[in-house]
């Protein structure tokens, strides 16, 4: 009784602080060589249309833990622009939401022998929330039927590239959120959030089959104050155009830095057009003495490459 009980808690702050912000859960995908879930300045940066199903199972021990499968494809159109779209499915408890997320890039060339690019992003977000009393245990007066809500949004976001440097600053959820059937009073509408995304990759020389990648990603929330921060590396060996990589993720609140969310250990590979990423998020808070972490799976593939000649595109 009191392990259900505690994993219920576990569950609620869970589904107050991240399944109520209507949005695709943030957590190591975009380290799955696939940015653009990140943000959507980076549709139609490559020279193919990259298509990546990601599959996260949270806190593996605990039923009804969080699951999210999503996909996202991006590509091409004309030599400054792409497009790309992300659908996905995120269930947490009794608290199911879907949505998709339909973006626009432009990208222009600012120094061509120098690869120094400057790219402008914007999204379309659409969110359908749901709270299932199917499964409720006991009556709650309160709640007598399911709740659902319809969320429209958006995102904005700029990219900045320079040889192998790169930023990009986003601005998410920009509008707020109806609460027309939830509590306007304990309800925070205010979805606003900002993150930086920015990175370098090292090699000795052009004709160097080794790379190293340490990027940072970091998130803030208008509506608390709250904020989050990934330390990243990844070491990656080429293979002519096919790869490898391993690598880990550092994530912990700015408030404790010294008492990391999780440590992910990352492992991938890129054959041919095929693309395979898998990232185990070691637990340290908490949840620990519940579940020992969380799965993230992501498969890909690269289709139509060489659709486009414009530098910008790689």
């Amino acid at each position: 009784m009191r392990n259900r009980l505690i994993c219920s808690i576990l569950l609620l702050v869970a589904f107050v602080s991240r399944g109520q912000e209507l949005t695709l859960p943030q957590l190591s995908q975009y380290l799955a060589d696939n940015p653009f879930v990140v943000s959507p300045t980076y549709a139609g940066v490559g020279d193919h249309i990259k298509i990546r199903i990601n599959g996260l199972t949270q806190w593996v021990g605990i039923e009804d833990a969080p699951d999210t499968q999503s996909l996202a494809a991006d590509g091409r159109i004309g030599n400054k622009s792409g497009i790309g779209m992300v659908l996905y499915n995120d269930s947490n408890g009794e608290t199911k939401q879907r949505g998709a997320r339909l973006s626009f890039a432009h990208h222009l060339t600012l120094d061509r022998y120098e690869d120094e690019f400057l790219s402008f992003g914007l999204s379309y977000n659409f969110n359908q929330f749901r709270i299932d009393i199917e499964n409720f245990d006991g009556f709650d007066p309160s709640v007598t039927d399911d709740r659902s809500t319809t969320n429209h949004n958006f995102d904005i976001g700029v990219l900045y590239r320079k040889n192998k440097y790169y930023l990009s600053l986003n601005a998410s959820n920009i509008l707020d959120k109806d609460l027309t059937k939830f509590n306007p009073i304990s309800e925070p509408n205010q979805l606003r959030n900002y993150y930086l995304y920015t990175g370098y990759r090292f090699s000795k020389n052009k004709n160097s089959n080794f790379e190293i990648e340490p990027s940072v990603f970091f998130q803030w929330f208008e509506s608390d104050g709250r904020s989050v921060t990934d330390l990243n590396a990844k070491f990656r060996w080429y293979d002519f155009e096919d790869y490898y990589y391993v690598g880990a993720t550092y994530r912990f609140l700015n408030d404790q830095i010294g008492d990391p969310l999780y440590i992910a250990p990352l492992v991938g590979l890129k054959k041919s057009n095929f693309y395979f990423g898998y990232s185990y998020q070691i637990i340290l808070n908490e949840i620990l003495g519940f579940s020992t972490g969380t799965h993230v799976v992501t498969i890909g593939v690269d289709l139509f490459q060489g659709i486009s000649n414009c530098r910008c595109t790689y």
